[in-house]
This record gives C-alpha cells, sequence and structure tokens, in this order.
C-alpha cells in the first residue's frame, strides 16, 4: 500500500489541506509538507498520528476494501447512540455532518 496516496485519499474526503492535516495532527507543516513533496516517506509514529487526527486506527488505515477491522473506544461510542437514534433524527445527523 502506498501510504502517502492512503493519506492523500484520507485528506480528499474530509476535505483538508496539508495545513489542516498538520493542525489535526500536531505535526509540522514541514514534515507534512515534506512527506508529499520531498516523497519522504512517513515513519510509524507520523502515521499514528494522522491516524488519530482522522479518528481512526493503523489497522483501518491498511484495511483495504471490506476488510473487517476493530474500531476505536470513540468510534463504538458513536455507534452505539447512533443505534438508539430515530430515523428522522439520523437523516438530520446526516445531514449536518455531510455539510462539515
Amino acid at each position: 500500500m502506498d501510504a502517502k496516496k492512503r493519506i492523500r485519499e484520507l485528506m480528499d474526503e474530509r476535505g483538508w489541506t496539508e495545513y489542516r492535516l498538520a493542525k489535526e495532527s500536531g505535526l509540522s507543516s514541514s514534515t507534512i509538507s515534506n512527506m508529499f513533496n520531498r516523497n519522504n516517506a512517513p515513519t510509524l509514529s507520523t502515521l499514528e498520528d494522522i491516524c488519530k487526527a482522522f479518528g481512526i486506527t493503523l489497522v483501518q488505515f491498511f484495511a483495504e476494501g471490506d476488510a473487517v477491522c476493530a474500531l476505536t473506544e470513540e468510534q463504538k461510542s458513536l455507534f452505539a447512540k447512533w443505534s438508539t437514534l430515530s430515523d428522522d433524527q439520523k437523516k438530520v445527523l446526516l445531514d449536518l455532518m455531510n455539510t462539515m
């Protein structure tokens, strides 16, 4: 797997710039810039920080297709709350999330 390509996909899904990724991950802008512009491969610790920013685990980062992977505690909590919502509440929440 091309880690930089996967990071770019996750950024595009969220509409994030390199600057936003740096802010959300706590990494320097130069670290993010060098990763993309100087073809530097991200280290494991850099990937961990990036995954935290995206709210995913390393397993989820590297999962391909419909592979089953473990959820973070935050994701488990979100799904537990989701299941208690009515269909109308789910629609409203999805509409809100799509505007972000």
